[in-house]
């Protein structure tokens, strides 16, 4: 079964003008509600890209008005969510004192909730914010080409994720290698995918579970195999990257990056949005305990959901992902809207890519998921028929038809087989 691209239903002119007017509101919503000045000056300039977009109908007005230009001037204004300091003093620590966490973290700004491998990008030189976004936009263009895509180009410009490459979020680079590394794995390279996967393990706690989904891709696509040498080279690269911090301050690891985030630290975490997991530990009592529960019963079924039914394309292995992290990020105690940039770009990325010439699609195409499936069924009913006919003529001693059914059988072996690629 070959990875072929869904078909990206584009939109009208009119439609497309009508999408870029309501960016437009949003962004100015954002810019009237919002208590964050980066978020307010962010709303404030996209808005006027966004309206130019919509009166010209023009997608490279909006990655300008909604990405470039409110960067640039957040960049040269100083002004960023707190995120990026905390990058940027994360590479500043780890490079005078070989860690990028601080051991006894007292106030919000001292904790850095982040895995070691994130302090990259602040030993790197200049705002830390180019080289997240330079990240993110590299992995779409690695996937598939952002230029030649209409629906790529509307998922950069949107304002859920345009908002966060300009204030500084720093789960784009995270979303954006996680689907790279499904990509690689639809191809059959479990050793790239296992690098990719593996390095951005070493980000942040949100990109493990993408590991078994693609174990589960791997496994039923190519082999135990493929999907055996993945899993030692992505956790191989993680264990190379986390370990030696875990081992030389365990107390600070745990109070920085699993009980700030989870918001079980004697500081709160700033990440208060009313999601259900953040509603139950603030109101209900017991209600940490309780979502923290949902959260590991959520991981529970998915990891499930791996064995009966394995995901056999891309296509279904990024939902798949999508749907987990939908769940975590709404079932956490301490978490916020931007979060849900993993679900979104999960599960619309996939669908942007483009047809390009000599290069094999991201995902699988729905009529030939449809088929292969078809194709599937078709291939047990066969071999279910020849086994019944091998148990008889084994019976009967009946050697020579015996052979060759059994002849027939193997050569059915892997027909409409999804390893086949």
């Amino acid at each position: 079964m070959s990875d072929l691209r869904v078909p990206v239903y584009i939109p009208s002119v009119g439609r497309e003008r009508y999408g870029w007017a309501a960016c437009a509101a949003a962004a100015l919503a954002l810019a009237a509600l919002s208590d964050l000045a980066p978020h307010r000056l962010w709303g404030v300039i996209a808005a006027v890209g966004y309206g130019l977009a919509a009166v010209t109908a023009s997608r490279a007005l909006a990655v300008a008005g909604a990405v470039l230009l409110p960067l640039g001037v957040l960049v040269s204004a100083g002004l960023a969510q707190l995120e990026v300091a905390v990058v940027e003093r994360s590479g500043q620590l780890l490079a005078a004192t070989g860690s990028p966490y601080l051991s006894a973290p007292t106030a919000v700004a001292d904790f850095n909730p982040y895995l070691p491998g994130m302090a990259l990008f602040g030993l790197l030189p200049g705002d830390s914010r180019w080289w997240m976004g330079a990240v993110f936009v590299g992995a779409l263009v690695a996937v598939g080409g952002a230029g030649r895509s209409r629906g790529t180009v509307w998922l950069i410009a949107c304002p859920v994720v345009a908002l966060p490459l300009c204030v500084g979020g720093t789960d784009l680079p995270v979303v954006g290698l996680m689907c790279l590394g499904l990509w690689l794995a639809g191809r059959g390279r479990s050793w790239q995918a296992g690098l990719v996967l593996g390095a951005v393990a070493a980000l942040k706690w949100t990109a493990w579970p993408a590991l078994p989904v693609v174990v589960a891709l791997l496994a039923v696509r190519h082999g135990a195999r493929p999907a055996a040498r993945f899993a030692a080279v992505a956790l191989g690269t993680a264990s190379v990257a986390v370990t030696p911090f875990v081992l030389a301050d365990p107390a600070g690891f745990h109070a920085n990056v699993v009980a700030f985030p989870l918001g079980l630290g004697t500081t709160a975490s700033p990440a208060a949005s009313p999601l259900p997991g953040h509603l139950l530990a603030a109101y209900v009592p017991g209600g940490a305990v309780i979502a923290l529960s949902l959260l590991a019963v959520s991981a529970l079924l998915l990891a499930a959901s791996l064995f009966v039914r394995p995901p056999l394309t891309v296509l279904a292995a990024a939902d798949r992902l999508a749907l987990g992290l939908g769940l975590a990020m709404s079932l956490m105690p301490a978490t916020r809207f931007g979060y849900l940039v993993y679900p979104l770009v999960l599960w619309a990325l996939p669908r942007c890519v483009p047809p390009a010439s000599g290069r094999p699609g991201y995902l699988a195409d729905r009529r030939a998921s449809a088929a292969g499936a078809s194709s599937t069924v078709s291939t047990r009913a066969m071999r279910d028929s020849i086994g019944r006919s091998l148990a008889r003529d084994w019976r009967r001693g009946q050697v020579g038809s015996f052979s060759v059914q059994w002849a027939r059988l193997t050569r059915t072996m892997g027909v409409g087989s999804p390893r086949d690629s």
